[in-house]
Formats: C-alpha cells, structure tokens, sequence
C-alpha cells in the first residue's frame, strides 16, 4: 500500500474520498453478478469472485493470496501493514458464497446486480457482498489518500460460509493459521444495521456473541412389514414421537454477558427503570418490536427441520430420519446434549450433524467502544447497542486461532426496511445510501481502532 506521512485530522478525522462511494456501488453489483450459489455438499464455485476481489486488493498495492482445499473453492488473504508493530492485529473478512435463489419468485433476476431506485438488487446484497464491497473500497481509497492504519489488518474473503466453511475459514484457520499471526480480533458480518422500532427509535446492535451450532440427525429403527400388520415396534412412530418432543420443549432462560447488556440497555432507552432480569419474558414484552433483536438468544432452541422414512405407502420402514437445527447458548452446549438425551427417548438415536462452537465477546472492550463511535458519528439519532446473533458466521472458524468475533457491517436502513426478513430472503437488495453509510463508517472505525 502506498504511503505517505498523515496528519492527526487524517488519522482520526479525514473523510473518505468519493471515489469509495461509487466504488462501492460497483463492486456490490459486480460480485453479484458473479454467482456463487452454495447448495451444499460442495456444489459451489467462488473463484471467479475470489479473483475479482484479489484483482482489486491488487490494484491498491496490497499482495493477496488465493488458497483452495478444493479446486474452485477459493479463498482470498491479505495483509496490510500497521504503523504500530507491537500492536495486535485485527482481521477483517467476508464469505462470497451465497443461498440459492430462484429467479421466477424475484421482482429482478437474483443474479442481475441492477441499481435501480437507489437501491442495488440481488442475493449477497446484505449476505454479505455489500460487507465485502465496503471492504474493498475502503482499501482503495486508503491507498489513493496514502492512509495507513495503526494495526496490521489482515483481510479474507472465504469460501463455503453458507454450508459447513470446511473450505473456507475451517480450512485457513486448520492450514494456513501463519497468515493470521497477530490477530487477536475480528469484524465481518451482522451488525451495526438500522433497527426501527416503530416508535421513532433507530437502533443499531452490534454483534458480541453467537449461538453455537448444534445441526442434529436423529433416527428411529423398529421393524419393517407390511402396513396392513399390526406394528408395536414402528420406526416412524418412535421419530414423530421424538421429533414432537423436541418442538414442544420450552428451552429455560439463560442470559449470557452480552444478552445482559443487550437487555440492561435497550430497558434504559425504554426509561425501564430497574429491569427485571428474573423475568425476562415480561421484560420483553415491555420493549414491543425491539424485542426482537434479544429473544432468539435467550435460550438454547432445537427446531426439528426435515423429516425421511419409507418408499411405499404399504410398506412400514426399518429406519426412519429427522434433522434438527439446534442452537446453544455459550456455556449451554451441556445442557443442550443432556435435554436432547431426554427428549429423543428410547429406540431413537441422535448425533450431531455439523456442530460449532458458541462464541462472546467483551462489550467493554476497546473495539467496542470504537465501534460505538464510529456508528454514532455518522448516525447520532442512533442508539447502539450490544446483542449477539441467533446463528453463526466464520467467526465460530476463526474462533480457533484465538480471535474474538464481532458483527459489525454498517448500514443506515430506511423505515420499512426489513433487513433480517432479507437474509436469505426473496428480493433481496440494498440501498446505495446504505452502502455509502457503511463505507464510511468501516473507515472512520478501522482509522481508529
């Protein structure tokens, strides 16, 4: 990266150049044009993409670095060095991968990347292109402004984030940990994004936590026969049982740190005077709509997903399948094992099918902080606030090398915006506002921190 000596103003205050605000834009739209559907079991190609952005990191004069477990799965790295040395370094990433889209059920094809109205449409639009984008902007323009920042950054654009990240993050974090030497911190996606709460209220979570992944396969044997038989020893029987078990249970509270936090804060903005944290149930009630951003994360849950068993109506099958995406709370992956014992019962056997690690993260922390002011310069309507997220992302991966995550991907939404119906979503797409807002505030943050 080019460099030149900078001021005070540049290191704590300057602006980015305008020539990041179109970028943006662009690069949005170019890598959704790209597809890099993951349907799973490996049937994904990111290279084109890992490419395209490897080309851009180029051009500003950094030295990426492509690196596959499988042909065509393709990860990109790069560092940029720091003007402290004896600072720890902070990793910065993204996945190009994305969900499967079908085209007929979009108002715009999912893969046409069209800006239209101001807003920027296709799958990756919020998960998570416009993330990676800000990132390759705000790089170009530090080296067009000569900005260096105080910490190394090391950036990743993975592969295989939206499947089991066995050839993405899994894969650097088990192979190529050397690249990542220093970094004590991560940033990527999930946070820092406009929450109306209908009140007139702008909130902003950033994330600090994720549930682990507890993604489950329980099967039932019993006796094959004839269907006009009587059957006591029924293999669809016995998973139904088990399968309506496991949807019925209430999962107990558990508040985490960050869940604390989330809650204590959102109470004060509420003017809750003296939250009560033993009831937490009521307390939500209490927050209307901004409830919403905590109540998936105050439990541990297991949501029974697909259902498989037989190849004849007449026929009563030997074994019978269930899968279930289970969830756990950091320090409740115990629990989680020991109710699952309970509810699967006698005659149905369970294991995990893919399983991740729950993570947290400080909220005192300095990157918090710096994150916090980051957003609240650039929104100061805005009310930041701790959470941490229902699912995961590469953090749980990164997680490995001993970096602490966050979910920190600005953008400032419109009313009627429903960022999280979007992930994954039909229509998916995002305000060129948006990604300007984002651009920025990923600037003023990382000039910072």
């Amino acid at each position: 990266m080019a460099e030149r000596n900078t001021s005070e103003q540049d290191e704590q205050g300057g602006e980015i150049d305008e020539g990041a605000l179109d970028e943006v834009v662009r690069f949005t739209s170019d890598l959704i044009r790209i597809d890099t559907t993951n349907r799973g079991g490996g049937d994904c190609r990111e290279r084109p993409a890992a490419e395209y952005a490897a080309a851009r990191l180029a051009e500003a004069g950094l030295t990426p670095t492509l690196l596959e477990r499988t042909p065509g799965r393709t990860n990109v790295v790069a560092r940029i060095e720091g003007t402290d040395p004896s600072a720890d370094a902070l990793l910065l990433h993204g996945h190009l991968d994305v969900v499967p889209a079908q085209a007929e059920d979009w108002s715009v094809h999912p893969f046409s990347g069209e800006v239209r109205d101001g807003v920027v449409w296709g799958r990756g639009a919020v998960d998570m292109k416009n993330m990676d984008a800000m990132i390759l902007a705000v790089v170009r323009a530090w080296a067009r402004l000569g900005v260096r920042p105080r910490r190394d950054i090391v950036i990743a654009f993975t592969a295989d984030e939206e499947a089991s990240a066995e050839d993405g993050s899994g894969f650097l974090a088990d192979k190529h940990g050397e690249l990542f030497e220093g970094c004590t911190e991560g940033v990527s996606e999930s946070g820092a994004y406009t929450f109306h709460d209908g009140a007139g209220r702008q909130i902003y979570p950033i994330a600090a936590g994720e549930r682990g992944t507890g993604w489950l396969r329980l099967t039932a044997r019993g006796r094959a026969g004839h269907g006009s038989k009587v059957s006591r020893n029924n293999a669809v029987t016995r998973l139904a049982a088990a399968v309506t078990r496991i949807g019925a249970h209430e999962w107990p509270v558990r508040l985490t740190p960050t869940v604390r936090a989330a809650l204590v804060e959102l109470a004060a903005l509420y003017g809750i005077d003296d939250p009560d944290l033993d009831d937490v149930d009521a307390l939500l009630n209490e927050l209307g709509p901004a409830a919403a951003l905590v109540e998936a994360t105050v439990r541990n849950s297991a949501n029974p997903t697909m259902l498989t068993a037989g190849y004849k109506v007449n026929v009563i099958p030997g074994e019978a399948v269930a899968y279930v995406d289970g969830r756990y709370l950091p320090g409740g992956e115990d629990e989680f094992v020991t109710t699952l014992d309970r509810l699967t019962g006698p005659g149905v056997e369970w294991e995990f099918h893919h399983r991740e690690v729950a993570l947290q993260a400080p909220v005192d922390s300095v990157t918090f902080a710096r994150m916090r002011a980051a957003v609240e310069e650039f929104a100061p309507e805005g009310h930041v606030v701790p959470f941490s997220m229902s699912g995961g992302t590469d953090a749980k991966q990164f997680s490995r090398l001993g970096i602490t995550g966050y979910g920190f991907t600005p953008l400032k939404l419109p009313p009627g915006f429903d960022y999280n119906a979007l992930f994954h979503g039909v229509d998916e797409r995002v305000p060129v506002e948006a990604l300007h807002f984002g651009v920025r505030v990923l600037d003023r943050f990382l000039r910072t921190v």
